[in-house]
């Protein structure tokens, strides 16, 4: 199994409904918070389930969602069905878009996911599809002095001021002895400096900024707010 097959389908990764329902609207509020005007044509690659999508929309003129996983995107089908704002991409579909037609890319918690070639293949496209004055925001980025035990610190600090501490405990214990585990033991998870991270987007054709605070409620990873540079380098 890769990731892609594991988030094509039903995971323990939360811990219950209310965990995905606060985190999704912390995504979502933090998403808004980057779109830069109403006019904006957005895009978020590797969106997940976007509970809040919707709210994201409001605040601008297009909102593109894109997932890899078929299931993930079948659900935003059903629970968008009608939005005339919101459009469900397939990531081939991405490609299709018309170049230079986009004013924000946000990519949150997908590096980790991805080999080093694969990053490097998708920030060519992202690169392409922004504006000459777009950003790309590339958030949840685990640095390599960030563990698993770090991680769980965050989560139960998130659940002890969102009212679910116990299910939050009783998630952890579950996530240790599901396939998740197996897989990130297996095939690991991708680490990047910031320094790492600003090399990579400088070769891609970017000039870059790490943010004041990541995407969602893990302030030990890192977010990145990204231009395209100028070829002329003025």
């Amino acid at each position: 199994m890769n990731w892609r097959d594991y988030w094509n389908q039903d995971t323990p990764i939360y811990s219950g409904e209310r965990h995905k329902i606060l985190h999704y609207r912390l995504v979502a509020n933090d998403i808004v918070g980057h779109i830069p005007s109403r006019d904006a044509i957005v895009l978020d690659y590797g969106c997940g389930e976007a509970l809040f999508a919707d709210q994201v929309a409001a605040q601008c003129a297009k909102l593109y969602l894109s997932d890899a996983a078929p299931l993930v995107r079948e659900r935003l089908q059903a629970k968008f069905r009608g939005q005339g704002r919101i459009a469900i991409l397939a990531p081939e579909q991405v490609a299709q878009l018309p170049d230079a037609s986009l004013d924000l890319v946000v990519v949150n918690s997908l590096l980790q996911y991805l080999t080093l070639d694969e990053l490097r293949g998708l920030l060519k496209l992202w690169r392409a599809k922004l504006k000459s004055e777009g950003r790309l925001v590339i958030a949840d980025v685990i640095p390599p002095d960030v563990s698993p035990i770090a991680d769980a610190k965050a989560l139960l600090s998130f659940a002890w001021h969102g009212g679910f501490l116990k299910s939050a405990l009783a998630g952890l214990v579950r996530t240790a002895f599901s396939e998740y585990r197996e897989i990130r033991e297996e095939i690991g998870l991708a680490q990047y400096s910031e320094d790492e991270v600003f090399d990579i987007l400088e070769d891609a054709g970017f000039t870059s900024e790490r943010a004041p605070r990541n995407l969602g409620h893990n302030q030990a990873r890192m977010t990145f707010v990204c231009r395209v540079a100028d070829p002329a380098g003025s």
